[in-house]
């Protein structure tokens, strides 16, 4: 049983796609060669042309994989880490209740 494709946004095309040159970049500032670069990931040299075009069905792993062997990893990190939109989101929902004050005890 095949699974569906994901249909991705033309934007998110996009966004893969750059994605997938700035690791070519990296690897080229590096003067690696990309059968290197994919034995020491660990991966084929089709899947790592495949990160290099920003391909949607390459696993998350397989790009960090290169990542890492471009001495990149850390930046998976950026991912979502200013998360600007969901801070205003949850500060716009917060609920601030009024407590009485406490009594003192009556003897």
């Amino acid at each position: 049983m095949a699974k569906e494709p994901v249909v991705l946004l033309p934007r998110l095309v996009q966004l893969l796609a750059q994605s997938g040159e700035n690791i070519r970049l990296a690897r080229l500032r590096r003067k690696l060669s990309a059968a290197l670069v994919a034995e020491r990931a660990g991966i084929s040299r089709n899947t790592l042309h495949a990160i290099e075009q920003g391909s949607s069905t390459v696993s998350m792993g397989g790009y960090l994989q290169v990542l890492f062997v471009l001495g990149l990893e850390q930046t998976i990190l950026d991912l979502a880490a200013d998360d600007v939109l969901g801070r205003k989101l949850q500060d716009a929902g917060l609920h601030v209740r009024a407590r009485a004050p406490k009594q003192p005890p009556q003897q």
